[in-house]
């Protein structure tokens, strides 16, 4: 055999299934999070949120012309984009498995036999197959998001790495190092996750060039490797930035020259110092000294891909994130400042008391002549430091779950020990570990895990082991067995990569010591790096994909230990055969065969249609108020790419406290006019009004809010009060607030129609429901003071309710939009969500479209998050048109619900939801329908609680106390409504059912 051929065949043959797998279970549009905002970047050339990714934009801007003009195809073709990127992700991944294996088993010079190859390419199948169907990397190869590009890169430059020490002995090996250099410098512009090879190429590079390594070498080289990956982190990434803008600084403040001299002087000096590096290290011949040099060279030649962004942020376009055209936001920028701190090694806990406020440096701003100060950077200084704080965030959501999870009382102050148990446990455990066996072990259900409890969790389908974690497991609910995301792999992969990790370091040390250490830097040295507060947006596990990688590989190295321990008996090529076989079955067949319906996405375009429903229901020219990820960057690609409603301006909350985007706001955007934003740019620039607290000067009234702009705005030392430190600020004087209303410009607009023209309010009139007014808010003010109902203006239905400012009562429910409207007070319904129910109607009925939520595949969790959404909005339409007593158009909603929501419950909210529905069915004479949603509905709320009896009985203690006590209220409430709808028998059948659990719960409850 030609090992040569074979090795790349496999390869290759790798990618194909690899990527025939990817784009048959391809999302067809847009995902969720933050792909919407990807995709509209890249199809635009626009900025990205910190710290940017301008080769992913160049890439997926790419593939997008292959959709041919076709603008509903663009999202396509560039998720098809980080599909290929996963498949040679595999393929690199395979040939390195390869590699690893054939320089372990095959001394140098020695030939290769038949049963080596065997045994070689099994390995690198298993291995690479293993990768190609685990839960996190999958997810993120159907989507277009940064990490399969950046696995990508990683897989090249592990493989690279290899390849340079396979013919380090060559005169001209050397260039596979520059290679890996540039790509480095290329995987900067893609995400830094990268950068964590380092130590592994210098650990290469140490084993290579030293025969007979020594402890003290090793330990040497550990620290080198550490300060090696923080010059280029933070030396490279962020530092030379910021010296060039000291330059800039200096040339245009001190000496007076124009913006961007300096930055010219430093880049002349920098190129002159590289240049003579290079060349005093080839006249001297100083080999390591050349290698540093041409290092550095090749990753800042890589890294200038971010110039794409201050080139396009002079351009302004619609998405200018950070706008990045001058040196000092720059540096901002790829810094990741808007995140914050967090302390690492030293630092206060979330009770830590504040005794001061000392400065940490100056912001600056480019001004129309010379950069001036934005305000200075500050730091709370705290008593009862300690070392390695985990539990840092005083945020009252986060000091609840440190208590709550550590069981800490209101008066314990965490120790080292306590942070470091914390650690362990719960960053370590719950927010890596899990996510590890989610990999390798096998995965419960699709639901949030990040609280600590029973949802999210890992499970290897052997249930006696399942039962000591999480409770008797004979009767799994609906939740667990009706779930796509219920993966068992029985620790199948994770058993054969640990044999694996033993064959590998038995037979050759240096490797193994090579892959451990890519293993543990990409996974357990991340956590304690990031230090991340609890209760994310998301699940993390993206994050350290790199660490699964290197489990892969030794997966892939298993087949040589079940050949040589388990298959010892029979011919060397029957064993390698019989381990390769074993293995593919018992890992990437049976992952594959568990995993497809859970990353399926071909059937489902929730995110693409629920982005289009929230544009096509707002009226003509309106302004859409979002907030977070999920409920903007689908809407930015729904606009941005495929053109939909381009006459609506979509203002983000979450970065409406930037300067950078009121300007944005206060131009023309596609065909949406400026808003009518009346603050001048000097009056919110940054440092300028970044945060206006209140202060109660017990005013009972409500102020118009014209006034409180005024006073907000003054520059009046009178409307200020002043700071310890002698600055002044604005402050707000009162939460009470009024905005009047003219009823003829309501009506002129068609804000009300004039059939409506008695419910009218003379003003609306709120209390502000926060303690201070940022720049946002104060534009928002701005934006209602002087819109006078000329533009239509919605918020979205999904944002916390804080971000209503206290208008709640005002805002009416149309769909997934609520829609602010002056009417009086006595108008409402008592409800605090009004409804506006004749759009409301048209909207579920007509204009929205529900992504083949009926008949996808698999939804995951945000999609199904929205059917519970969906089906809540029928129920109030319903409940809407039966007090109206239409109840022709309820027979029709009720057609419609049941034609486009899932007859699957996909979770227990929706269970409920379906409950209150069903409520609605009776009112209209449905009773078929009703009561066969009442049996769907009892009968998964009875599994649910059979299965929480049995955990509940087998750890003698009540498991999961909110979920009994909700589903046992449902239970309570489906028997209440069938008894007042006369349905005896269906009563009396769901009665015994509750009767049966009420006996079995009440020895662990009290009430």
């Amino acid at each position: 055999m030609n090992y040569s051929k074979i090795n790349t065949i496999g390869g290759w043959l790798c990618f194909i299934i690899a990527a025939t797998t990817y784009i048959l279970t391809l999302d067809q549009s847009v995902s969720f999070w933050d792909c919407g905002e990807f995709i509209a970047s890249a199809y635009r050339m626009e900025v990205v949120h910190q710290p940017g990714a301008p080769m992913v934009s160049m890439i997926q801007k790419l593939f997008s012309t292959l959709a041919l003009g076709d603008k509903t195809k663009v999202a396509y073709f560039i998720n098809i984009s980080s599909a290929l990127a996963s498949a040679g992700t595999i393929m690199f991944l395979f040939w390195t498995i390869t590699a690893l294996a054939k320089k372990t088993i095959v001394k140098k010079d020695e030939i290769l036999t038949n049963q080596n190859i065997i045994s070689i390419i099994g390995a690198g199948i298993v291995g690479a197959l293993a990768y190609a169907f685990s839960d996190s990397f999958w997810f993120s190869a159907v989507e277009a998001e940064v990490y399969a590009l950046s696995s990508l890169c990683t897989a090249v430059v592990f493989w690279g790495i290899l390849k340079w020490e396979a013919l380090a002995d060559e005169p001209k090996a050397d260039r596979w190092l520059l290679f890996v250099a540039y790509l480095m410098g290329i995987s900067i512009g893609i995400h830094i996750l990268n950068l964590l090879t380092i130590p592994a190429l210098i650990f290469v590079y140490y084993f290579k060039k030293t025969p007979t390594p020594s402890w003290k070498g090793i330990f040497k080289t550990f620290i080198i490797s550490i300060l090696s990956l923080a010059i280029v982190q933070f030396g490279i990434i962020q530092y030379l930035i910021s010296i060039a803008a000291g330059f800039d600084y200096f040339f245009v403040n001190t000496i007076g020259f124009s913006f961007g001299t300096g930055i010219w002087c430093f880049a002349i000096i920098l190129i002159t110092s590289l240049v003579f590096g290079i060349r005093y290290s080839i006249l001297k011949k100083k080999r390591i000294l050349n290698l540093i040099m041409l290092f550095t060279v090749l990753l800042i030649f890589g890294y200038s891909s971010f110039a794409l962004l201050m080139i396009r942020a002079y351009a302004k376009p619609n998405l200018n994130n950070y706008n990045v055209n001058n040196v000092f936001s720059f540096s901002r920028y790829v810094g990741r400042d808007q995140y914050g701190d967090r302390p690492l090694l030293y630092g206060e806990n979330y009770n830590s008391q504040k005794v001061d406020i000392k400065e940490t440096g100056e912001i600056f701003r480019k001004g129309n002549k010379r950069y001036e100060s934005a305000g200075k950077k500050s730091a709370y200084v705290y008593t009862d430091k300690t070392l390695l704080p985990r539990m840092y965030s005083d945020k009252p959501e986060h000091v609840r779950f440190y208590k709550h999870f550590m069981g800490f009382d209101d008066a314990h102050k965490p120790s080292l020990a306590d942070n470091l148990r914390y650690m362990f446990s719960f960053q370590a455990g719950q927010m890596y570990l899990r996510y590890f066996m989610w990999n390798f072990v096998g995965r419960q259900d699709n639901e949030d895990g990040q609280l600590g409890g029973k949802d999210g969790a890992w499970l290897s389908g052997i249930k006696p082991i399942d039962a000591i974690r999480l409770g008797d497991q004979k009767n799994l609910p609906p939740s667990t067995l009706e779930n796509k995301a219920y993966n068992r792999f029985f620790f199948l992969p994770f058993l054969i990569g640990l044999i694996g990790v033993v064959w590998h370091f038995k037979r050759n040390q240096k490797d193994a010591s090579v892959v451990g250490l890519l293993f543990v830097f990409t996974g357990v040295a991340i956590v304690i790096y990031l230090n991340s507060v609890p209760i994310e947006p998301r699940e993390r596990d993206y994050a350290y994909v790199g660490s699964f990688y290197a489990f892969a590989i030794w997966i892939g190295l298993g087949v040589f230990g079940l050949k040589e321990w388990i298959f010892k008996k029979v011919t060397p090529a029957k064993a390698g055969i019989f381990a390769s076989v074993l293995a593919l079955f018992a890992v990437p067949i049976l992952m594959a065969s568990q995993g497809w319906d859970d990353h399926d996405r071909s059937q489902s375009h929730v995110a693409r249609d629920m982005s289009i429903n929230y544009l096509k229901a707002c009226a003509p020219n309106a302004i859409i108020f979002t907030y977070g990820d999920n409920d903007t960057y689908p809407v930015w690609y729904a606009q941005e790419v495929e053109n939909i409603r381009p006459d609506v301006r979509v203002v983000n909350l979450s970065l409406f406290t930037a300067d950078w985007y009121i300007d944005g706001m206060r131009r023309k955007q596609n065909q949406s006019a400026p808003l009518p934003i009346t603050l001048k740019p000097e009056q919110y620039v940054e440092g300028t009004r970044d945060i206006m607290y209140f202060q109660d000067y017990k005013v009972a009234q409500h102020v118009e809010l014209q006034q409180i702009l005024d006073i907000l705005l003054s520059d009046n030392d009178a409307d200020k009060v002043t700071m310890s430190d002698g600055s002044k600020y604005n402050i707000l004087p009162t939460k009470n607030l009024k905005l009047t209303v003219n009823p003829q410009q309501v009506l002129d607009t068609g804000t009300v129609p004039k059939e409506d023209a008695g419910k009218i309010a003379d003003s609306i009139k709120w209390t502000f429901n926060q303690e201070y007014v940022t720049k946002g808010t104060l534009a928002l003010f701005d934006i209602l003071v002087h819109n006078h109902w000329k533009r239509p203006i919605y918020f979205t239905g999904a944002m916390p309710t804080e971000q209503y400012l206290g208008l709640d009562q005002y805002l009416y429910t149309e769909g997934l939009n609520r829609r602010l409207l002056p009417l009086k007070p006595n108008q409402i319904s008592e409800d605090s969500d009004p409804i506006n129910l004749k759009p409301l109607y048209e909207n579920l009925m007509n204009t929205y479209s529900y992504g083949n939520i009926k008949n996808a595949n698999h939804l995951n969790r945000q999609s199904a998050d929205d059917v519970t959404m969906l089906s809540n909005m029928f129920v109030s339409l319903l409940n809407g048109l039966i007090i109206e007593g239409n109840m022709t158009k309820g027979k029709k909603v009720a057609t419609k619900y049941f034609e486009v929501i899932p007859d699957q419950l996909y979770t227990y909210r929706q269970a409920i939801s379906t409950v209150y529905l069903t409520e609605n069915l009776y009112q209209i004479n449905e009773l078929n329908q009703a009561n066969t949603l009442l049996k769907k509905s009892a009968d998964y709320f009875d599994k649910e609680l059979i299965h929480l009896a049995d955990v509940s009985e087998s750890q003698g203690h009540l498991a999961s106390e909110q979920k009994v006590r909700i589903y046992m209220s449902m239970m309570n409430e489906i028997i209440k409504l069938t008894e007042r709808f006369k349905q005896p028998d269906l009563s009396k059948k769901i009665e015994g059912r509750y009767n049966i659990l009420l006996n079995r719960f009440t020895p662990f409850v009290s009430g």
